[in-house]
C-alpha cells in the first residue's frame, strides 16, 4: 500500500510539468508498476527455488543430526567457489545472466536516456545539456520526474533473454575454447572469441528493444507508449527498421565486448587469481573493463543512435527529409552524416555520459551475475550433498 501511494504521489508531481509531461509520466509510471510486479514475481520464484523443501521441524532436525554425524566422511564434497563455475549448468548461467541484465539496464536507465539525448546531432535548443547531471535536472524539471524512465519496460523485456543468451554462450564457449587453445589455463584469445559469439546472440535479441527504447528517449518523442512506438515503426518503416542498426550494433559491440571480456578476465587474474567469490573484485574489474571499452567505441555508438532514432533534425539538415532517401541506412551513410553535421567532435558526442553509464552498468552486471551464479551453483551442490548423506544413511 505504501508503494502504491508513493507511485501515485510521484505521478501527481510529474503531471504538473504540463500536458506532454503528463503523457510521459503516465506512460513511464505504468512501466515502473509493471516492472515492479514482474520483479516481485521473479524474486518470489527465485527465492522459492533456492529454498530447500523440507517438511516439518522433526525432519529438519533429523537432517541436521545426519549432517553432523557424517561431515567428516563427505568433506571432499563441500566445494569452494573456485570449483563452482565449472559445475554450473547452462540453465544457471542463463538465469543468472537474465537477472543481471535486467538489473543492469533498469538501474542505469536514466543515465542511458541522457546518453541518447546527448548524442543527438541536431538537438532542439531546449535539449542542449552541459553534462549528465544538468541533463537529468532539466529533463525532470521540464518534462516530469518519470520522463527519464520512458521505454523502461521495452528494455526489461529485451534484456532478460538477451543477457541469458549472452552469458550462457560466453561461459560455454570460453571453457570449450580455453580447453582447446590452452588446456588447464585461462586463454585471452578464447575469452575474446567467446565474447564475439555471445555478442551476436545478445544483439539479435536486444536490437528491436534498443530501437523502441531510443525512440522513446528522444526529446519530444511523439509516442504514447511502447506498443504505440512499435506499431508506428512497423507501419511507417516496416519490420526491417527494427534491425536497421544491427550491423552497426555488431560493428560496435564486437570490439566493445572483446575489450570488455579480455580486460575483465585479465583484471580478475590480477585481483582475484584463485577466482573465489569476491564481490569487490568483480565490481572493480567490471567497472574498469566497461569504461575502457565504452570510451574506445563511442564513435560507433553515435552512429548506432543515429540509425535507431532517424533524427528528424539531422535528416532535414542533410537534405533527406524529402524524396526517395528519407532514411539514414547503413554504417557508411551514418558515418558521413555524423561527420558532415558534427565534424570529428561529432563522433564523441555523449562520451562522458557513455562512460558514466557503462562503468556502473558493467560493475552491476558482473557482480549480480557472479552472485547468482555462485548462489545457484552452491544450492545445486548442497542438494547433491544432502542426497549423498541420505544414500549413505
Amino acid at each position: 500500500m505504501e508503494a502504491d501511494g508513493f507511485v501515485r504521489k510521484r505521478r501527481m508531481t510529474a503531471e504538473t510539468a504540463g500536458s506532454d509531461a503528463g503523457v510521459a509520466g503516465a506512460s513511464a509510471g505504468a512501466e515502473v508498476r509493471w516492472l515492479g510486479g514482474r520483479f516481485w514475481g521473479v524474486s518470489e520464484s527465485i527465492v522459492s527455488s533456492l529454498t530447500p523443501r523440507i517438511g516439518g521441524e522433526s525432519q529438519l532436525e533429523s537432517v541436521d543430526v545426519v549432517c553432523a554425524a557424517q561431515d567428516a566422511q563427505i568433506e571432499d564434497l563441500e566445494p569452494d567457489y573456485e570449483g563452482l563455475p565449472q559445475g554450473a549448468s547452462t540453465s544457471t548461467h542463463m538465469l543468472a545472466g537474465a537477472v543481471a541484465g535486467i538489473m543492469e539496464h533498469c538501474l542505469m536507465f536514466p543515465i542511458d536516456c541522457v546518453k541518447t539525448r546527448m548524442q543527438s546531432l541536431q538537438p532542439d535548443p531546449a535539449a542542449h545539456y552541459k553534462n549528465v547531471m544538468d541533463a537529468l535536472r532539466r529533463i525532470v524539471a521540464a518534462e516530469g520526474v518519470w520522463r527519464p524512465l520512458r521505454g523502461l519496460n521495452a528494455t526489461a523485456i529485451g534484456a532478460g533473454p538477451a543477457h541469458a543468451l549472452y552469458f550462457a554462450s560466453y561461459e560455454k564457449l570460453k571453457k570449450t575454447l580455453s580447453d582447446t587453445i590452452h588446456p588447464g589455463a585461462n586463454s585471452h584469445l578464447a575469452n575474446g572469441a567467446a565474447g564475439c559469439v555471445a555478442t551476436l546472440l545478445h544483439d539479435a535479441a536486444m536490437n528491436p528493444a534498443e530501437v523502441v527504447k531510443q525512440r522513446m528517449q528522444m526529446y519530444k518523442s511523439p509516442y504514447r507508449g511502447v506498443l504505440d512506438c512499435v506499431h508506428a515503426i512497423w507501419q511507417r518503416e516496416g519490420p526491417a527498421a527494427f534491425y536497421r542498426s544491427y550491423t552497426t550494433q555488431l560493428t560496435m559491440n564486437v570490439p566493445f565486448q572483446v575489450l570488455h571480456f579480455m580486460t575483465y578476465e585479465y583484471l580478475q587474474e590480477l585481483l582475484n587469481p584463485h577466482r573465489l567469490y569476491n564481490p569487490s573484485s568483480h565490481m572493480l574489474s567490471g567497472a574498469l573493463a566497461g569504461a575502457i571499452a565504452a570510451a574506445a567505441t563511442t564513435p560507433l555508438d553515435v552512429c548506432k543512435t543515429l540509425l535507431n532514432t532517424q533524427e528528424s533534425h539531422a535528416l532535414s539538415s542533410s537534405g533527406q527529409s524529402q524524396g526517395a532517401h528519407r532514411q539514414i541506412s547503413g554504417l557508411v551513410h551514418a558515418f558521413r552524416t555524423v561527420y558532415r553535421l558534427g565534424g570529428l567532435q561529432g563522433f564523441f558526442k555523449g562520451v562522458q555520459a557513455r562512460v558514466i553509464y557503462q562503468m556502473p552498468s558493467t560493475a552491476i552486471s558482473w557482480s549480480v551475475y557472479e552472485f547468482f551464479k555462485y548462489g545457484l551453483t552452491k544450492h545445486q551442490h548442497n542438494n547433491m550433498r544432502i542426497q549423498h548423506i541420505k544414500a549413505e544413511g
